[in-house]
């Protein structure tokens, strides 16, 4: 008997394990690159056969018509090179489909094997909507041009649909009409694919475009402009790549000039002979007059123009707002902001007073409190979503401290959950008196979104938490506050905050002005926004995911924000600005040389949900760098929002609270987890829900948090993912710890390698690309090991030194070239 049960435990087991087997199957690297490689060989033979047909379809046309590629029997004198098949294939592919554009569908197969064998990465939606979309107008445009060239021949140039679809047109518009709609078409599949058909569409329909713009050139951002004298045209043949390699970090400017034949003229700089002369030139004709005596001048047109083209100080002037500001949106120029209708519309009836149940709550407070020997003068009521606040004048003589101690005995009276009792309320001399209301009402994200008081909000990092107790729609700034803590009990609503926070953000900003770092312990509340990677998200290089679930990696990202922290105010420094603010604001007015490492700065936000338990997980390793980044990373722009259920004084610490001075607590459990977070009572009287309390200095003001619900935060991120982002995540500058031993080539010894240091080495050689995170996840090993690795790697020559940021050199460029290098280490 025992052994019937146990074969049949062991037998369920066995088929237990067969769904993870094959899932582990279809989700293999292997299995992907077989099935890559299949798809690109068959796209190799289909092109082969479609080339072949040009020259032996009129030969195969009379034996091939009629059949598919999947007739029975052999066809005897077949031409093609592709055999009896590939013949059949292309007849039904150039004659019977779409025609020579058929190459287009062939792209897309190519491209998505690539993909699948990770040779080349591609995005597969945007490739297919191209490749579908040109084929299609292709077939029909090579028709109604080509048609009646290759009406006496064996190829049907636009395919069966190009020749239907012609004659549709030809007969409904005539040969203008349908020539115009061909040529929409064109132009719209042109838009879409290349940012500059609009600029130059406009540049075809504006007159005198190119006398818009000057003659001079700008000087590179952050440079004076120099002395300007005449010398003879440059001969240097370095001129030229000087001037390209000038327009290239002059992001989105086009500058041209009236005539094709002008000759470089080279600026010279008698204060700066010791710097290079070819940082920057003019253009101007041979035959104009432009030259600057040495005594006092008389100045020319061309010379006032040069000289208020940048000041000393480097301030743009009105050459600079001729040619426009820098604008950090362009690489996305096609970005939409996601659509209010996104967002849920929920039916609140017509929310009207119950004036009986504020009439009856009235009358209660006041025999309750006359019950106890207090009179009171007036009382009114404030009727929020889901609280009334009841405001009392007491008589004259009556101790404030006496109201206060009678909570219990009103929340009694009035049969509610709890009321909270604030004496007295600030800057107003009456005393409040918050009471839940029997029907309480939700705030909808929608209507939060769609208030006046958001959409004309000028705030920097704007977040819409909900609607207070007046109805008044409650949004504070980020950047001011300048970092977050959030606490609340289990289930009263705190995931439902920070998506508000994430939503509310996600609706004012470009991706280009704002990245989030999202670490997200339970995995589960984060993995939502997953799909706008590439566009909001900032992550480690080669991290599998944007979104941080290991709590190891939590802290190699911390202490990459504190390099990113560390590098911003380098440049802060350099370009004297204080704040990220400033710095924008002179780089976007192009007065910053980005070939001295300048760059437009998003501002990062930092989202911890469940900090109590990455701190009981690791301590200090997460407390160090969440307070540095909280105590100086307010001027750089990177900002933290971190929310806890466990408010407890080893959670927020000492240290912890000092530093987030910005507080919102949902309901909490005892008056102690109120203190820790508020420093007072107050959350652990709130009814739960959503209902919270935010806190910041003095104030405390009472807020039902707006409802998003997961599905609308879906049909968000989903709007924005299938949109054009940056081809990566915002990558975060690579970490390396103390401990992995960042001691130069000289001080390692090769004689005692890592076990793992060979098949790191071939690793590192395959993807050409030296990074310390990369060893990390394939081998599967701690931060610590694999920076010893990388060490090792470079010691032996097979890597470059560390470049911050960017990915390690790798010298060794092929796997016979590695195994002699490691046969004589051996």
């Amino acid at each position: 008997m025992a052994k019937r049960k146990l074969a049949q435990e062991q037998a369920k087991q066995k088929n237990t394990g067969n769904p993870s087997k094959i899932r582990h199957f279809f989700t293999s690297e292997a299995t992907h690159f077989v099935i890559g490689l299949i798809i690109l060989m068959f796209t190799v033979y289909a092109t082969l056969s479609m080339v072949s047909f040009f020259f032996t379809g009129a030969a195969d046309q009379s034996k091939v018509e009629g059949l598919s590629i999947f007739h029975n029997g052999r066809i005897v004198g077949i031409e093609n090179w592709t055999g009896t098949r590939g013949a059949c294939l292309s007849n039904v592919l150039m004659n019977e489909w779409f025609g020579i554009s058929t190459f287009f569908m062939l792209l897309f197969f190519a491209l998505l094997g690539l993909r699948l064998m990770k040779v080349k990465y591609s995005p597969i939606l945007r490739n297919f909507i191209f490749c579908s979309t040109a084929m299609i107008w292709l077939s029909v445009a090579a028709a109604f041009f080509f048609g009646q060239l290759f009406k006496d021949t064996a190829i049907y140039i636009g395919g069966k649909h190009g020749f239907i679809i012609s004659d549709i047109l030809t007969e409904n518009l005539g040969i203008p009409g349908s020539f115009f709609v061909l040529l929409i078409l064109f132009v719209i599949i042109m838009i879409f694919v290349s940012a500059q058909t609009i600029p130059f569409m406009r540049k075809l329909f504006t007159t005198n475009y190119t006398k818009k713009i000057p003659a001079v050139k700008i000087p590179k951002r952050g440079q004076d402009f120099p002395i300007i004298k005449e010398t003879e045209p440059v001969t240097n043949e370095n001129d030229t790549e000087n001037e390209d390699e000038f327009l290239e970090h002059q992001p989105h400017i086009l500058v041209e000039d009236d005539k094709e034949d002008h000759p470089f003229v080279r600026i010279e700089d008698k204060e700066k002979e010791s710097e290079t002369q070819d940082d920057f030139v003019i253009i101007k004709p041979v035959d104009e007059e432009y030259i600057v005596p040495e005594k006092e001048p008389q100045k020319t047109e061309p010379e006032k123009v040069a000289e208020n083209a940048i000041k000393e100080d480097g301030e743009s002037n009105d050459l600079l707002a001729e040619l426009g500001v820098y604008d950090p949106t362009l690489d996305l120029s096609s970005y939409q902001f996601p659509s209010i209708d996104l967002l849920k519309k929920y039916d609140l009836g017509d929310q009207q007073v119950n004036m009986d149940e504020q009439n009856e709550n009235k009358n209660k407070i006041i025999q309750t409190l006359e019950n106890y020997g207090i009179k009171i003068k007036t009382i009114k009521a404030t009727v929020g979503p889901t609280i009334t606040l009841y405001e009392i004048i007491p008589e004259d003589g009556v101790r404030i401290s006496k109201i206060r101690n009678l909570e219990d005995d009103i929340a009694m009276s009035l049969s509610a959950l709890g009321i909270r009792i604030i004496a007295p309320m600030p800057g107003k001399g009456t005393i409040g008196i918050e009471v839940p209301n029997k029907d309480p009402q939700i705030v909808p994200m929608y209507s939060i979104i769609a208030s006046k008081k958001f959409q004309e909000s000028n705030f920097d990092l704007p977040i819409a938490l909900g609607k207070t107790i007046t109805n008044e729609v409650f949004m504070v700034d980020l950047c001011k506050m300048p970092h977050l803590l959030v606490a609340g009990a289990t289930g009263q609503g705190k995931s439902v905050g920070l998506n508000a926070a994430i939503t509310s953000l996600l609706y004012k900003k470009h991706p280009a002005e704002l990245k989030f770092v999202l670490v997200d312990p339970k995995m589960v509340e984060f993995n939502i926004y997953s799909v706008i990677e590439k566009h909001f998200l900032a992550k480690l290089p080669d991290s599998d995911k944007a979104i941080i679930t290991d709590f190891t990696k939590v802290i190699y990202t911390l202490n990459s924000l504190t390099k990113e922290m560390d590098d911003r105010y380098d440049l802060l420094m350099k370009a004297s600005a204080r704040n990220i603010k400033e710095y924008n604001e002179k780089f976007i007015n192009r007065r910053l040389n980005p070939l001295k490492g300048h760059k437009y700065m998003p501002y990062i936000v930092v989202i911890i949900d469940e900090f109590g338990d990455l701190i009981m997980t690791a301590g200090k390793e997460i407390e160090l760098p969440i307070a540095r980044i909280a105590q100086k990373a307010r001027a750089v722009g990177i900002h933290m929002i971190i929310a806890t259920q466990r408010p407890t004084t080893n959670i927020i610490t000492g240290t912890i609270k000092a530093n987030f001075p910005a507080r919102v607590a949902f309901r909490v459990t005892s008056m102690i987890d109120s203190r820790t977070i508020l420093d007072g009572p107050g959350a652990n009287q709130l009814i739960g829900r959503g209902d919270l309390l935010f806190f910041q200095g003095n104030d405390m003001t009472r807020v039902q948090c707006a409802f998003v619900d997961t599905p609308e935060v879906e049909r968000i991120s989903q709007n924005i993912g299938a949109q054009q982002g940056y081809p990566t995540a915002f990558f975060l500058p690579e970490y390396v710890g103390e401990d992995s031993g960042d001691k130069g080539p000289g001080a390692v010894d090769l004689s005692d390698r890592d076990p793992l240091f060979d098949e790191a080495a071939r690793l590192i050689v395959i993807h050409q690309q030296g990074s310390t995170s990369l060893i990390q996840r394939k081998f599967s090993i701690g931060y610590n090991r694999a920076g010893r690795l990388m060490d090792q790697l470079e010691a032996a020559g097979i890597v470059g030194p560390s470049e911050g940021s960017k990915a390690r050199q790798v010298f060794m460029q092929d796997e016979y070239q590695l195994e002699q290098l490691l046969n004589s280490l051996k």
